[in-house]
């Protein structure tokens, strides 16, 4: 049956297909790459030979830089199998401010499907953000679910992932600086609500939750709406072969309702900055401070 090998996230804590391609590249030619513990700064090294790592799960808002570089497919000529997550939201630019147009990743996601199989890509609709702002008063982020996912379900594409916002501190310190804007959390309740109209709004699309077990304990037995593992390693074993630990990811939230296997996540907080500045990220420092932005396609 051969060796068991490893799944590689890229990344939990940055955007590497935006922002960081040259550099994973590199550090697959060296045949090494690096894993710091971000709670206590420890280092370990991974053999980056493709007879060491099944597949590579990327994760990422904007692929176009990836696209662009042809990077999947050096990749897959290295011997790499490969399995996208990929988030897109509705336009906002008040919580997303430096991705490309929506119409711009829409034609990205098209793009994926057809160089690497509608099987091996995940639309992530994540987080789903309630807030209040002097302009608008009280909003969400929901505006451009249906056309998406009318361009999700006519890609081939049978999955979208879904969680509400998380309310980190560091969220709330970044929001010191914004006068009349506040993030909400909504009851329970009316979550449980907005997932099953989402349910009845994606159709032949299965809908699965992140780190979602309150909301999904309230849910009718019927409602058909599962707790996510954004990386499935049986799923990767279905798609790709071989072998590989179905032990649950014991680094993630698993108490919430992950369902995530275990993975080796690359990429670190602090040498790899994420340049899309989202407003509800948890990844960035509280005030990120000015930047530019290397990866706008």
């Amino acid at each position: 049956m051969g060796l068991e090998k490893i799944v590689i996230s890229a990344s939990r804590r940055t955007d590497i297909p935006a922002f960081y391609m040259d550099w994973l590249m590199d550090r697959i030619k060296r045949r090494t790459l690096e894993t710091v513990n971000p709670h206590n700064r420890r280092r370990a090294v991974i053999d980056a030979r493709p007879e060491n790592i099944h597949t590579i799960v990327f994760w990422s808002k904007n692929f176009g830089p990836f696209l662009a570089g042809g990077y999947g497919e050096r990749l897959q000529a290295l011997g790499f199998h490969l399995f996208f997550n990929f988030t897109i939201n509705s336009a906002c630019p008040i919580l997303e401010p430096n991705l490309p147009p929506l119409a711009r990743r829409l034609d990205q996601m098209e793009r994926l499907c057809r160089r690497f199989d509608a099987r091996t890509v995940v639309w992530r609709f994540d987080p789903i953000c309630f807030y209040k702002s002097r302009e608008n008063g009280c909003a969400d982020n929901l505006g451009d679910f249906d056309e998406i996912a009318d361009r999700v379900s006519a890609c081939g594409i049978t999955r979208c992932i879904t969680s509400f916002m998380d309310h980190y501190p560091k969220i709330e310190k970044r929001l010191s600086s914004m006068s009349g804007f506040f993030f909400l959390d909504p009851p329970p309740e009316e979550k449980r609500d907005v997932l099953l109209d989402l349910k009845k709004r994606l159709g032949p699309i299965r809908l699965d939750t992140c780190c979602e077990k309150g909301v999904l304990d309230m849910l009718p037995v019927d409602a058909d709406i599962g707790r996510a593992a954004c990386i499935s390693n049986d799923l990767l074993m279905d798609l790709f072969g071989g072998r590989l630990s179905l032990a649950r990811d014991r680094g993630q939230r698993k108490k919430l309702g992950c369902g995530c296997m275990v993975s080796i996540d690359i990429g670190d907080y602090l040498l790899h900055p994420c340049y899309h500045n989202c407003l509800f990220c948890y990844a960035n420092p509280a005030d990120p401070g000015p930047y530019s932005n290397p990866g706008a396609c």
